[in-house]
C-alpha cells in the first residue's frame, strides 16, 4: 500500500491554518504532519519530522509570515538539505514572487481565497504527479510527469465534466489497491456509471489511468482501469 503524503501546513492566520489542515485530512492519501505559524515553527517541525524517521513530503507554504517572506524560508530549508516539495498558499499575486516561486522550485501555486474543491485540485494535482515520479524515465514519461504539474484545472477539462468529480474519480482510482470496473469507481464516489466512465475514459485518453478489459465473469468483458 502507497503511504500516504505527510504534509506540513506552513500559515500565519489562524483561521486559515485550521482550514488548511482540515482540508488535508479530508483527502485521501495525505497526512497531515503538522501546523507551523511561523518561520522558526516550520523549521523546527521538519527538523523534528525528519530526526523521527518521518520527514515531510509536502509543504503547503504561505508567503507572508510574522518572520520573514515564505521564499526566505524555503531558502533556509533547501540549505539544511530538505527536500519536500513545496505548494505555495497564498494571497500574494505579484509576478515577481510567483518567478521566484517557480525558480526556487515550488511545484504549484494556489492564490487564496479559493474553494476547497480548488484546493483538492491543487493536491490531487500534485499526487498525480507524485505517482508517476519514481524509476528510470523514457523521454515521453518525463513530459507526461512534467506536463502532470501543468494539466489539470477546469479549463482543462472537455466541456461539461466537473474538477470535482475528476478528483473524485481520480483520487477513488488513484488509492485502490487493484484495477476498477465503471461500476465500482461509481459506487465508491456516488454517482452514476455513465457518468463515471466518461471520466474514466477521459484519464485513460490523457496517459493518466490505464485500461483493459476485465475476464472471467462470463458474458461481455468488462473495462477495467487502473491509475498509471
Amino acid at each position: 500500500m502507497t503511504p500516504p503524503v505527510r504534509v506540513l501546513v506552513v500559515e500565519d492566520e489562524a483561521r486559515a491554518a485550521r482550514a488548511h489542515a482540515t482540508y488535508v485530512q479530508r483527502l485521501e492519501g495525505f497526512e497531515l504532519a503538522g501546523v507551523a505559524r511561523s518561520a522558526v515553527d516550520a523549521a523546527r517541525l521538519l527538523g523534528v519530522a525528519r530526526s523521527e524517521g518521518r520527514p515531510v513530503d509536502l509543504v503547503l507554504l504561505d508567503m507572508h509570515l510574522p518572520d520573514g517572506h515564505g521564499l526566505g524560508l524555503l531558502q533556509r530549508l533547501r540549505a539544511a538539505g530538505h527536500l519536500c516539495d513545496v505548494i505555495a498558499v497564498t494571497a500574494a499575486r505579484d509576478a515577481e514572487v510567483v518567478r521566484a516561486a517557480v525558480a526556487q522550485g515550488v511545484v504549484l501555486y494556489l492564490i487564496k481565497p479559493f474553494t476547497f474543491s480548488a484546493f483538492r485540485g491543487k493536491l490531487e494535482q500534485y499526487a498525480a504527479y507524485r505517482s508517476r515520479a519514481s524509476g528510470e524515465l523514457a523521454q515521453d514519461e518525463v513530459d507526461a510527469l512534467m506536463g502532470s504539474l501543468r494539466a489539470g484545472g477546469p479549463a482543462a477539462l472537455p466541456k461539461g465534466m466537473s474538477a470535482d468529480t475528476m478528483a473524485q474519480v481520480s483520487a477513488a482510482l488513484r488509492t485502490a489497491t487493484a484495477p476498477l470496473s465503471a461500476s465500482e469507481v461509481a459506487e465508491a464516489v456516488g454517482a452514476s456509471r455513465v457518468t463515471v466512465r466518461r471520466y474514466l475514459e477521459h484519464l485513460a485518453d490523457t496517459g493518466q489511468a490505464g485500461r483493459s478489459p476485465r475476464y472471467g465473469r462470463g458474458g461481455r468483458p468488462e473495462l477495467e482501469y487502473r491509475w498509471m
